[in-house]
């Protein structure tokens, strides 16, 4: 596919990188040549100089030919143009990032489309969606959902309380195969486990399940499921504003934020909400405002490390359930291995939405899900494929993937060592960052 990524910043500079190692022609298209220079030769990408609203440098790029066209600029206005100039220089499909929650009602968003944009993102609604089921599922650091629900994929951090520790995946004490595990975060490495792999202490292991054995998967992990009712919110952020605005009748929320003529604004726009004017990070102002009586903790300041320590905080107060935002991309591995919940990140949240896209324009290329170091793919299997060609543990399959599951004809099972993958399966696959080029060869 040919894909050409309009904004250098921090979303569309993750995407490109994402994308230049699955053999794709990616073009990363800014006006600010210090961005381009940025990205550097390990990438398998072109970098373009132009105008991303500018119908001579679009046509230079190619855009006619391009199956999906990404508009990722800071800038909403500068995106929906963009998009429009795209669609009608002949892009197929088209993405617009936006950060107007208007665009986002149907009626709305239509007329978007007829000029243009195909698709919109709009990552704060992401985050404020990932927060809230975060919460719903308040157990788990990591709930997604693939088949509109059907199969998940769910990463706990285990401690003492789980009889999966210092066990054997071959050994572990279940009598059916009710869940795969996919792969295991341990320090800032992910392992893609075999039998003899053993899950340790303070492991974040990552399993594939179907929805009736949820509460399987939670027993086994020694976890216990919370209501959560009342919600703490350090830091007025446009993703704190997003999420109180959207769920502010499920929860009960106060954000607390330093700027005063912010609070004023956001007392005005969530009349439902407490707001309070104060600095969060001074533990003092946490226990004048009843920290321990929240069932959660949301640092969702623009400050990455800010908001990790402020988690720490909230947990040596009791708070069952804390979630931190963490932008910076580096600080992502370092903060899962403290124990501060759940991390929440905008741009592989905005990727994970973008690789959906990518499954509807092109079935060989089907992303699902974009982690930190490690991606699940949602592979498509062809008629005669290798990967047909025997059950799955007479396979020699690539070192830093597993087959966790797969989706036939509406049924979903998870794949054991007996399973016989056939054609037009749709396989979910759990690798390692940089490994997809080699898997798909064998679902062709």
């Amino acid at each position: 596919m040919k894909i050409v990524i309009a904004g250098a910043g921090e979303v569309g500079s993750h995407l490109a990188k994402l994308l230049s190692n699955e053999n794709q022609d990616i073009i990363l298209l800014d006006s600010d040549q210090e961005r381009l220079d940025v990205i550097n030769d390990n990438y398998n990408l072109m970098t373009w100089n132009g105008s991303t609203s500018s119908f001579e440098t679009l046509r230079d790029v190619g855009v006619a030919n391009a199956d999906l066209y990404v508009a990722v600029t800071p800038y909403e206005t500068r995106n929906i143009t963009s998009c429009a100039i795209a669609k009608h220089l002949g892009a197929k499909k088209t993405v617009a990032r936006i950060d107007n929650s208007e665009f986002l009602i149907p009626a709305n968003g239509q007329v978007l489309r007829e000029i243009g944009s195909d698709f919109l993102i709009y990552p704060e609604d992401l985050a404020a969606s990932e927060i809230n089921l975060a919460l719903s599922h308040n157990w788990a650091r990591y709930w997604g959902e693939l088949h509109d629900g059907n199969l998940l994929l769910i990463g706990v951090k285990l401690h003492s309380e789980s009889p999966l520790i210092n066990r054997k995946l071959k050994d572990l004490p279940v009598k059916t195969h009710d869940f795969h595990v996919a792969a295991i975060k341990r320090n800032n490495t992910t392992i893609i486990p075999g039998g003899n792999d053993e899950i340790l202490f303070d492991d974040i292991v990552y399993f594939i399940t179907t929805p009736p054995f949820v509460q399987e998967v939670r027993e086994l992990c020694g976890k216990t499921k919370r209501v959560i009712k009342k919600a703490l919110i350090m830091g007025g952020s446009r993703i704190a504003v997003r999420f109180a605005i959207r769920f502010h009748d499920k929860y009960r929320i106060k954000i607390i934020d330093y700027d005063r003529e912010h609070c004023e604004e956001m007392s005005t726009l969530l009349p439902d909400c407490e707001i309070v004017c104060g600095d969060g990070r001074d533990i003092e102002v946490l226990r004048e405002n009843n920290i321990d009586q929240f069932d959660a903790f949301l640092a969702l300041t623009d400050y990455p490390e800010t908001n990790i320590l402020s988690c720490l905080s909230a947990k040596e107060f009791g708070i069952p359930k804390t979630i931190a935002d963490v932008e910076n991309l580096q600080f992502v591995s370092q903060a899962e291995n403290l124990n501060i919940g759940t991390i929440i990140n905008k741009k592989l949240l905005a990727s994970s939405h973008i690789f959906k896209i990518l499954l509807d324009a092109d079935q060989s290329n089907a992303k699902c899900l974009a982690l930190a170091d490690a991606e699940v793919a949602e592979m498509v299997v062809r008629p005669g494929a290798k990967i047909t060609k025997a059950p799955v543990k007479n396979l020699k399959l690539p070192f830093g993937m597993t087959l966790a599951a797969l989706a036939r004809n509406n049924k979903y099972t998870l794949i054991g060592g007996n399973t016989q993958i056939q054609p037009g399966d749709f396989v979910v696959v759990f690798c390692l960052n940089g490994t997809i080029s080699k898997i798909e060869k064998w679902f062709y």
